[in-house]
């Protein structure tokens, strides 16, 4: 068999024609396959999507930060959330246990301590500290609401049944209404 160089297979065609001196020509080629490999190389590989079951757990702890298994996958769902990705759903969560994403919107759907008034010549504009709230409901009743925020942040309102249950959890939520309230007129 007769195959013709590596040079004219990637250019597609003789050197001879292209009248380039054939140690040129494969120089050319040589560089194009590396050039090729690198890319490859260095091409993203394919995203993995966030478990929603270990996110719907993460979310439920009493503190997924001090979770090493829950940084990551929350921290992805977060940076998704902000990219206007969708929520991952967990299939295998059981009748009544579930956790859904809903945008922020002040006043309705933000903690008054996370609410900022900002007065306008048209009126009071509303703002929240938060970008979105994920709720997570266990066995049908409400058990956490954590607030994102677009750089990360997070803090967990703990419903009374989440903290009968858990026993300890993370209080930053409970601490900033109580400093709201007492800084209230």
């Amino acid at each position: 068999m007769n195959h013709p160089p590596l040079a004219d297979t990637l250019c597609g065609h003789s050197t001879k024609a292209a009248n380039l001196p054939r140690s040129l020509a494969a120089t050319l080629a040589s560089a194009a396959v590396s050039m090729l490999l690198t890319l490859g190389l260095l091409a993203p590989s394919t995203a993995r999507a966030v478990d929603g079951c270990q996110v719907l757990l993460c979310f439920a702890a009493p503190s997924w930060k001090s979770v090493p298994q829950c940084v990551p996958p929350i921290r992805k769902v977060l940076r998704d959330l902000a990219r206007g990705k969708a929520f991952p759903t967990c299939g295998m969560s059981g009748a009544g246990n579930s956790a859904r994403h809903v945008w922020a919107r002040a006043p309705g759907n933000c903690p008054p301590q996370y609410t900022r008034v900002h007065e306008s010549e048209s009126g009071p504009i509303y703002t929240c500290d938060y970008t979105g709230v994920i709720t997570v409901t266990i066995d049908g009743k409400p058990f956490t609401r954590t607030w994102w925020d677009m750089g990360g942040d997070t803090v967990t309102d703990f419903s009374p049944v989440a903290k009968s249950q858990l026993g300890t959890w993370d209080t930053q939520y409970d601490n900033d209404h109580a400093n709201w309230l007492r800084s209230r007129p």
